[in-house]
């Protein structure tokens, strides 16, 4: 418990034990997902799925916090895994190397779900697989090519601007009439980029976004309306 003692100072034993026995499965452990696995893992998350399809490389070192030199080549979800493990080994981690898509099917109840993937139909057919299921979920949008973390925010897909990643999505949810859900988005415009494919990112900015997520996870859980305790944070 001593690991988690700053924890249970700020929100109390209630939470704590909520936390303990939440389930919290992360979709893409990359810039934005491996810092969300981080902070689920710090603040006491008792279960955590851990799903991506990829293996480590020397370009993800300057934002993903898994990517070390000594970890290029390996598994994403095995360097998570292992990190959890090491921060706690109380928590009981499942890591799944995947490429989620709408044929995925998976024999897994979270009690919540972040989304940190960056292909839209993957982020589409988890939506769908989340609101089948009831299952609460916050999505990441574009955090590539921002630099002013003060302009990252969470609102409704419905209420977001400037983002191209969020006005794609919400096009789709609109015209597929999914509920409308929590994102993490910016509003700073993006910059420039010419013909690039690839997009340049900071990790000052993707790691905020996943530490945001995290947070409203964290703070949805504790809040549950039915499994309520002494604590509300605020959702």
């Amino acid at each position: 418990m001593n690991e988690l003692h700053r924890t249970f100072l700020l929100l109390g034993a209630d939470a704590v034990q909520k936390l303990r026995e939440s389930t919290v499965m992360v979709v893409g452990c990359g810039a934005v997902g491996s810092f969300a696995v981080e902070a689920l893992a710090r603040t006491g998350v008792g279960k955590i799925i851990i799903i991506d399809s990829d293996v480590i490389e020397e370009s993800n070192i300057n934002r993903q916090l898994i990517a070390l030199q000594s970890t290029i080549g390996l598994a994403k979800v095995d360097v998570a895994a292992a990190r959890i493990r090491d921060i706690n080994p109380a928590i009981q981690v499942t890591p799944i190397k995947l490429f989620f898509d709408e044929a995925t099917a998976l024999d897994v109840a979270p009690d919540f779900v972040i989304d940190a993937i960056d292909t839209v139909p993957s982020k589409i057919a988890l939506y769908k697989w989340c609101v089948s299921r009831d299952i609460p979920f916050v999505s990441s949008m574009g955090a590539a090519r921002k630099t002013d973390v003060t302009q990252i925010k969470i609102a409704k897909i419905s209420k977001t601007t400037v983002c191209p990643l969020a006005a794609k999505i919400r096009k789709i949810v609109r015209n597929e009439r999914l509920p409308d859900f929590n994102v993490v988005y910016s509003t700073e415009t993006a910059a420039p980029t010419g013909t690039a494919r690839t997009f340049g990112s900071l990790v000052t900015v993707t790691g905020i976004f996943g530490l945001m997520a995290a947070n409203y996870a964290v703070r949805t859980i504790i809040n549950d309306k039915n499994n309520r305790g002494n604590t509300n944070l605020g959702v």
